[in-house]
């Protein structure tokens, strides 16, 4: 096997060969102990990717590609969201075909789909309530009609308009009211998106959490559940324990995954994360175990991910898309490694390097030898050889 030079943290390089890939009994059917959705990113057009965005630069086979190969682990799909630039070069009309092609896909294969929607055909960056909620009840109304279920995302306009609690409450209310499928909340913290910060109407979590629970207590027969994603365990567990009965809290956290799902005695999360887009035979694979009631098991194939989670989702945390796409690349997903809007400047070569040899360590790649020309070409190309 080849050996490469990777270029490392101090201005050197080390050197790097890799191992053997994961033998994993993965499952084809959705797992039935928990609701499991990975968040896919897209693939861009090669030929057309720059800082533009738009949906001329999305390449839709291999973009639909990735979805049927986690619907093959029996994963679900959470589209449209954050993991496919969604506001970060995937503007709305580009989210909206994007979710109309998937949720044909998913139709011919009995896959399973959220789809993320949120207000961004606003071009006003300080709208009225009302101008909000209509953004978002369209959107509502758009993927509703295609057959789908949506998530509520995080408003950037309403955090920037919002003078407190009540404004959340009036909005949320008022959308909520126009659903007419189960829907699930979003609760995105300001490390994945600064201009989150104080969502809910304040910047104390805790006191955010009383009105994130009165909205959910208030909507019982709609709100399905919600996706909480501020990489806070103790607080995504205070969360969950208070959450009105029926209702699910589907994790977000990309660093503590494993404890979340598997949970307590007083209960356990669901999942709807961006991790499980990069590793999603070992979701599956795990899942299956924690199906039987293995849960050592469980832990022992979806633990050791976790440390290649959290360097994909290193701060800046919102460039965590650019490790998503760069395993997809390494791992044969895709034949290329660029972004739409250009966002794969967002990871310097050392982060790139540092996901190879993190990915090598729990075997997360199928074809060592197909990977390592990839990297060694990547690298080639950009000086280090």
């Amino acid at each position: 096997m080849v050996k490469l030079h990777l270029p490392s943290a101090d201005g050197t390089t080390v050197d790097w060969a890799p191992g053997e890939p994961a033998r994993l009994a993965t499952a084809s059917a959705p797992p039935v102990s928990r609701h499991v959705y990975a968040a896919a990113h897209v693939v861009a057009d090669p030929y057309r990717a720059s800082a533009a965005g738009g949906p001329d630069q999305i390449d839709w086979d291999a973009t639909l590609e990735l979805r049927r190969d986690l619907w093959s682990l029996g994963l679900g799909i959470a589209e449209a969201m954050d993991t496919s630039q969604r506001g970060m070069g995937l503007d709305w009309p580009s989210a909206r075909e994007l979710a109309t092609r998937t949720l044909a896909a998913a139709g011919e294969v009995g896959g399973r789909v959220v789809v993320g929607i949120g207000t961004d055909q606003l071009t006003d960056a300080r709208p009225t309530l009302p101008e909000i909620v209509d953004a978002y009840v369209e959107q509502i109304a758009t993927i509703e009609a295609l057959g789908g279920e949506c998530v509520l995302m995080a408003s950037r306009h309403l955090a920037a308009v919002a003078q407190g609690p009540d404004d959340y409450l009036t909005v949320y209310d008022e959308v909520l009211s126009h659903a007419t499928r189960p829907v699930v909340l979003h609760w995105l913290g300001s490390v994945f998106d600064p201009s989150l910060q104080g969502y809910w109407g304040d910047d104390d979590p805790l006191a955010a959490m009383d009105t994130v629970l009165t909205v959910i207590g208030e909507h019982a027969g709609t709100v399905r559940g919600i996706k909480i994603s501020l990489l806070d365990a103790a607080l995504e567990i205070r969360l969950r324990n208070r959450i009105p009965a029926g209702a699910r809290v589907f994790t977000g956290d990309d660093y503590n995954y494993v404890d979340m799902i598997a949970g307590d005695s007083d209960g356990h999360s669901d999942a709807l994360l961006g991790a499980f887009a990069a590793v999603g035979p070992f979701a599956s694979a795990a899942l299956a175990r924690l199906d039987e009631g293995d849960t050592a098991g469980y832990r022992a194939i979806l633990g050791p991910t976790e440390e290649l989670s959290r360097l994909i989702f290193a701060a800046p945390t919102q460039y965590y898309k650019v490790g998503v796409a760069w395993l997809a690349y390494l791992n044969g997903q895709q034949n290329h490694f660029r972004m739409i809007g250009g966002f794969e400047t967002g990871r310097s070569l050392v982060h790139l390097a540092e996901l190879v040899r993190a990915a090598d360590r729990i075997g997360l790649f199928t074809d060592p030898e197909h990977t390592a020309a990839r990297v060694g070409a990547y690298f080639a190309v950009n000086g280090i050889g």
